[in-house]
């Protein structure tokens, strides 16, 4: 999610803007009158996002006279290395907008709090174990997680009409061997065809291979007794890479050249009728909307099942507070406030995304069939944590070995022996750098 969030919001007009990084160190402090000033920095991109939340700091301002909020712009382009600056110069925001899968070394690194004394009972229900696990570290919880995106299909169904293949529900989905089926049977030209079955947007392609490998029962990250991880690739593990490989190599029905797209490349391909589906991520629905010509027939499909059905990896968009802030209950109820069922739905709606929280979840604006949302919700329960959730070195691996090692399978410039050796030899190298 967060590296798909990077590509479009280096696109997008609301990434430029630049980061506020002003005040003082250790948070926001006090002011002269002694009322708490907090700094909440936010990485909301889209204009509907961030005018929600700053509507809702606004509407917490109102209400709350002594503790002040001053919203700050992030950028999804450069959160890591920016809070990294910020948490070594002592000028963290006290409230810090992220993602889970990059809360690891900052926890482990002692730059946030562990919230677990601090949140209120009613935050703790509401939010399901399975998410709580993503911001989860050693002991500790070091994050609050409110909004998650599942990987769908996102299809034109005109095409998938004219096919007269078997459509997918979530009750019924397609097993990784039917879709690869279904993508060849709408390559190729005439009547309920596309120039390709489908076009895989892998640009940068670990973390959806690593997410949709968790329906098939992939885990690539096994933890020992020790505590320490290892890699090890699985059967489980190679389906849905092998699936692309083949997709693209063997069947020829997904389309070469997208595999160094990001997603919203592959838009103009789907709305002229190149390719029939694109797997992305939930919230590139408002993007259909946004720029789909007017009359494009589209539907939302629920990703291939396997042998653990729908299940899939997702890191949660989360909140975090600094543990050098000063205001730490301050800041909690600050996140509280946000979060409370009401406003995560605004939230939810304006990133176009899922809320973690299950009174949220159950809000009848998100189970309406327009625009995909029912298929979305219907998801929910089948989202787990992303596989390297918690795996020190991560992105050095996923940077260094694993994101050039699969675009080269995928392109097939090499084989699965190869591919094999890269992740898991070269692999546990970098890891073992991190658990000495």
């Amino acid at each position: 999610m967060r590296a798909r969030a990077r590509v479009r919001a280096a696109a997008a007009a609301a990434a430029a803007l630049t980061l506020l990084l002003t005040g003082c160190g250790g948070g926001g402090g006090t002011d002269s009158s002694g009322k708490i000033k907090l700094r909440f920095q936010s990485l909301a991109w889209q204009k509907e996002s961030v005018d929600a939340n700053r509507q809702l700091v606004r509407e917490w301002n109102a209400s709350h006279p002594d503790v002040q909020v001053e919203y700050v712009q992030g950028s999804w382009d450069s959160v890591h290395d920016q809070l990294l600056t910020s948490f070594e110069g002592d000028e963290a925001p006290d409230v810090i907008h992220d993602a889970s899968d990059d809360l690891a070394d900052f926890a482990y690194g002692g730059y946030l709090a562990d919230l677990r004394t601090l949140l209120p009972k009613r935050l703790a229900d509401d939010i399901p174990r399975q998410s709580w696990r993503t911001a989860t570290f050693g002991d500790g919880v070091y994050g609050v997680p409110f909004l998650q995106e599942p990987r769908v299909l996102i299809a034109n169904a005109k095409i998938l009409k004219a096919s007269g293949v078997r459509v997918p529900t979530p009750a019924k989905p397609w097993s990784w061997d039917e879709f690869r089926h279904v993508t060849r049977e709408l390559t190729g030209k005439g009547k309920g065809k596309a120039t390709y079955g489908i076009a895989w947007p892998l640009r940068e392609p670990v973390s959806v291979t690593l997410n949709l490998g968790v329906s098939s029962g992939g885990q690539l990250f096994h933890r020992g007794a020790d505590g320490k991880v290892t890699i090890r690739l699985g059967k489980g593990d190679r389906i849905m890479p092998d699936t692309v490989h083949d997709q693209v190599g063997t069947d020829h029905s997904a389309a070469p050249a997208a595999l160094g797209m990001g997603g919203s490349d592959t838009l103009p391909g789907l709305f002229g009728g190149r390719y029939a589906m694109v797997p992305l991520g939930f919230s590139y629905r408002q993007q259909v909307v946004e720029q789909a010509p007017e009359g494009f027939d589209w539907t939302v499909l629920p990703a291939p099942a396997g042998s653990d059905g729908l299940a899939q990896g997702v890191s949660p968009q989360t909140l975090s507070v600094a543990e050098s802030s000063p205001h730490k209950k301050a800041a909690v109820e600050f996140i509280d406030f946000l979060l409370r069922p009401e406003n995560m739905v605004r939230l939810a709606k304006g990133d176009w995304m899922l809320p973690t929280g299950t009174a949220a979840l159950a809000d009848p604006a998100l189970h309406t069939p327009e625009n995909g949302w029912a298929t979305g919700a219907a998801l929910a329960e089948a989202l787990r944590p992303a596989p390297a959730q918690t795996v020190r070195g991560y992105p050095e691996w996923k940077d260094k070995v694993a994101t050039p090692a699969l675009q080269e399978y995928y392109s097939g410039a090499i084989g699965e022996e190869e591919l094999k050796k890269r992740l898991v030899d070269d692999g546990n190298r970098v890891l073992a750098r991190y658990q000495r």
